[in-house]
């Protein structure tokens, strides 16, 4: 149950989903029904976020220094340890909270037991007998240095191995109050390492069933939702031949304005993933069957915008300044690294502004380059091409033909179509990786999703009961 109550505390995303149910239903809702809601679109955001996210894990919430919140949990954590520090400097001391303290480590404790560890939880029933302490604590004889030093051993055997260090310093402490301050710390990392374990544990049987796991919570959320079904007209992207400006789908991603000259469902659903990749920032609409993913999405659409960038700008200087400056000891990487870094927060990487300023940079860099081999810098007229060269033209190019491989990689086996990348060389393997990313979340997609897609672009595309196949291929 511990492992339940932590992993489904995450809810970073899920709660997009959430807020989503209460912008669209005009019911009025009771907190248990909201609640229930809340907790099945938690469910089913987490179960995802391990399907899809091979790095997912719990992690400890740092808070800034400076704010509000841990202010208060600072000034409320100091409050409690001050009072425990004056309890125990009474005389004779006050045990009241720290028999409290020990009863929370052991429950802590048997908490990160296995099933089958049964006699170290029999071992720890014993050593750290609540009704003992409590006894021992009302006649002032209560042993704590000796509790902490049994507690310090059993969690040297629970923990992982990147816990021992700081178990060992533990040991060398004498000051109690600051002990068991710090066996609450160490408790909580090792509580992380367990849920960590657990998911790790549970993604093999995850990914068996995420699939249909995921298609049930969402048909029972839509059951929840109560929906005004839309004519095949409102369905139409906005600048499709219905002459409609009806939003996007409502559960098919579909927002793009090229339906109108593609007749295959597939074709159709996989523009409709593109036009993801190129979705405006604070757009309204965003297709519910995506909103799991859509930060994903819009990391993947600037590391895309970046590579196109970085391309661009290599291209173009080994077009003019020739050969020897990428043949040279690390003369492109280099450049690759400075544009990298260049492009680093920068908000709007593609306005006219920055990129002057790369360009800029970039003939700066590569004088440099060229003064350590030994040739004259830049002519004036090809520093002039160099800046001139990198808008929008090669920009617009250099982007079709990292998407053309984006979209080949939504098909079965589309990753092997590398001929699709020549030319752009000093960004294949990082196009190559996201490529796989992509194409596998959209596989993922496909796969939840599929029947409520095909549902949709049938009465769409293929009326009258005539079928591509009747599906949309995954």
């Amino acid at each position: 149950m511990f492992i339940l109550i932590l992993v489904f505390s995450y809810i970073q995303v899920s709660t997009i989903l959430f807020y989503f149910y209460i912008a669209n239903s005009p019911q009025i809702h009771s907190i248990s029904e909201l609640m229930e809601t809340a907790n099945e679109v938690s469910k089913m955001t987490i179960a995802h976020e391990i399907v899809v996210n091979h790095d997912f894990k719990l992690q400890e919430v740092n808070l800034s220094p400076n704010s509000l919140e841990s202010r208060v949990k600072e000034t409320v954590h100091k409050a409690f340890w001050d009072n425990l520090k004056e309890q125990l400097s009474k005389v004779p001391p006050d045990y009241s909270h720290a028999v409290k303290l020990l009863q929370e480590i052991k429950e802590t404790l048997l908490a990160l037991l296995l099933p089958r560890q049964t006699r170290l939880k029999s071992q720890i029933e014993e050593a750290l007998d609540i009704e003992l302490i409590k006894q021992e604590a009302e006649h002032g004889a209560l042993n704590i240095p000796n509790l902490t030093t049994y507690i310090l051993g059993t969690m040297a055997m629970l923990c992982a191995p990147i816990r021992d260090e700081e178990i060992q310093s533990l040991r060398i402490m004498a000051d109690p109050v600051h002990l068991l301050r710090e066996i609450f710390r160490v408790l909580n990392l090792m509580k992380m390492d367990m849920v960590n374990f657990t998911i790790q544990s549970l993604r093999p049987h995850l990914l068996e069933h995420s699939v249909q796991y995921e298609r049930k919570k969402f048909q029972e959320l839509l059951n929840k939702l109560p929906v005004t079904k839309a004519s095949n007209s409102d369905l139409l992207p906005s600048s499709s031949t219905s002459g409609t400006n009806g939003p996007p789908v409502s559960t098919c991603p579909i927002s793009a304005g090229k339906v109108s000259f593609i007749h295959s469902p597939t074709a159709v659903l996989n523009q409709a993933y593109m036009d993801l990749l190129d979705w405006e920032p604070g757009t309204e609409h965003y297709p519910e069957t995506m909103l799991m993913d859509k930060a994903r999405l819009h990391a993947l659409q600037g590391e895309v915008n970046r590579l196109v960038i970085i391309a661009s700008v290599l291209l173009v200087s080994s077009n003019i300044c020739g050969n020897e400056l990428f043949s040279s000891s690390g003369g492109g990487n280099r450049l690759k690294r400075v544009i990298k870094a260049l492009l680093e927060g920068l908000p709007d990487i593609r306005s006219e502004n920055a990129l002057m300023d790369i360009s800029n940079q970039i003939c700066m860099e590569v004088d440099a380059i060229f003064n350590q081999l030994g040739y004259p810098a830049l002519s004036t007229d090809k520093a002039t091409s160099l800046k001139g060269q990198l808008f929008p033209n090669i920009l617009i190019s250099t982007e079709q033909r990292i998407q053309t491989f984006l979209r080949h990689c939504l098909y079965p086996g589309g990753q092997n179509a590398k001929n699709l990348l020549q030319g752009l060389n000093p960004i294949q393997e990082e196009v190559l990786e996201i490529g796989q990313r992509f194409g596998s979340l959209i596989h993922h997609n496909r796969q939840v999703f599929g029947p409520y897609y095909s549902e949709i672009l049938k009465k769409l595309l293929l009326p009258g009961g005539k079928s591509e196949t009747g599906k949309v291929s995954s």
